[in-house]
C-alpha cells in the first residue's frame, strides 16, 4: 500500500514499499488531483471503514488535512474510501474535500444510526430516499400569545416547544440563483440498485460475544431520514421526529452529505444501520452492545450495492 501525505505546508511524498526516503519528492499542499472516475464510499464509523479497506485491492492512501483517502477497487468498482468524521460539519468538510481532489461520480455514505420509525428495530438497515437537517432551527421567543418566530424564514414543519425547523438556502452548480429547501434527495438510480441489492444480503443478527437480536434484520429502502449535530436519546423527541418529518432514521451526518452532493450535482445515497432506537428502547440505549453488528451489516449492504450499481 502506498501512502501520500499532504499537509498545510509543502510536504514530502511518502511511499511505503520499495521506494526509500531518499527518493521521496516534495508535493505541494493540496496538490493532489486524481482524475480516475470513482465512487466515494464514505463511512461515519471507523470499524466499518476498516472492514471495507481490508477488501480494497490496489490500495493507495492519500492524506489531506489529516484525513486518509484510500483509492483502489472494491467489488470491481474504482472507489475512494474515507471517514467523514462524526457530525454534520465534519461530514460536509471531508466530502467537499474529496470532491475537490478526486473525480467523484457517485457518493455512497454509510454508518450506524438511531431508529425513529416504530416499525423498525435495532439491526435493520435503512436507505432513505430523502434527507433533511432537522436542527436547522429557530429558537422562538416566548411571547404573550405563544411562540413568536421571525417571519423571514420558511417553516415547513411543526415545532418542538420553542424549536422551529426551517429550510436552508443553498447555491447549486449551474444554478442562476440560490434555492431554499428542506429535503435533499437520494439518487433514484442508486435507490433502484439498492432494492436489487437487498435480495442478496444475508445479515448478521448476533454479536461476537453472543448478544442476539430478537428478529432477523431487514433492509428498508425509501422514506425520509434526518440529521443534526446532536446525539438523540430521548423518547419524546424521537416521537416528534417521526410524527413531524415522517423520518425512519436519525443520524449526525447523512443530510449534510446529501446537501453537499446536491450542491455539487453528484448522485448520492446513504445506508444507515440501526444500532439504537434514539431513546425508544425501554432497556436504555444499546449502541454500545450492537454498534459493531450494525457496522458489519452496513458494510455488507455497501458491498452488495456496489456490485449492483450500473457502470
Amino acid at each position: 500500500m502506498k501512502l501520500f501525505r499532504l499537509g498545510a505546508l509543502p510536504a514530502v511524498l511518502l511511499v511505503l514499499g520499495s521506494v526509500g526516503a531518499a527518493d521521496a519528492a516534495p508535493v505541494p499542499a493540496h496538490g493532489l488531483r486524481d482524475d480516475v472516475p470513482r465512487i466515494a464510499v464514505v463511512s461515519a464509523f471507523a470499524p466499518e471503514l476498516a472492514i471495507l479497506k481490508s477488501e480494497l485491492t490496489g490500495a493507495t492512501v492519500h492524506v489531506m488535512n489529516g484525513v486518509e483517502f484510500a483509492t483502489g477497487r472494491l467489488e470491481g468498482r474504482a472507489v475512494v474510501l474515507f471517514l467523514s468524521g462524526i457530525s454534520v460539519v465534519n461530514a460536509a468538510m471531508t466530502v467537499q474535500l474529496a470532491i475537490d481532489h478526486f473525480n467523484i461520480d457517485r457518493i455512497v455514505f454509510s454508518g450506524i444510526a438511531g431508529g425513529v420509525d416504530p416499525a423498525l428495530d435495532i439491526g435493520d438497515v435503512v436507505i432513505a430516499d430523502r434527507w433533511g437537517q432537522y436542527l436547522e432551527m429557530v429558537f422562538a421567543r416566548d411571547g404573550p400569545e405563544g411562540w413568536e418566530k421571525p417571519p423571514f424564514f420558511q417553516y415547513p414543519h411543526g415545532n418542538f416547544g420553542m424549536m422551529f425547523p426551517r429550510s436552508v438556502t443553498v447555491q447549486r452548480a449551474g444554478a442562476t440563483a440560490p434555492e431554499t429547501r428542506f429535503w435533499f434527495p437520494a439518487d433514484q438510480a442508486m435507490l433502484v440498485a439498492a432494492r436489487d441489492a437487498a435480495r442478496r444480503v444475508a445479515f448478521r443478527h448476533c454479536t461476537a460475544d453472543g448478544n442476539c437480536l430478537e428478529h432477523a434484520p431487514e433492509l428498508v429502502v425509501g422514506g425520509a431520514g434526518v440529521s443534526g449535530s446532536a446525539f438523540i436519546d430521548n423518547a419524546a423527541f424521537r416521537d416528534y421526529t417521526f410524527e413531524t418529518f415522517g423520518a425512519r432514521v436519525l443520524d449526525m451526518e447523512s443530510a449534510a452529505v446529501a446537501h453537499v452532493a446536491w450542491a455539487n450535482d453528484v448522485p448520492f445515497i446513504a445506508i444507515r444501520s440501526l444500532s439504537n432506537l434514539a431513546g425508544g428502547s425501554a432497556d436504555g440505549n444499546q449502541l454500545d452492545i450492537f454498534f459493531q453488528l450494525a457496522a458489519d451489516n452496513a458494510a455488507l449492504v455497501v458491498k452488495a450495492l456496489l456490485h449492483a450499481l450500473p457502470e
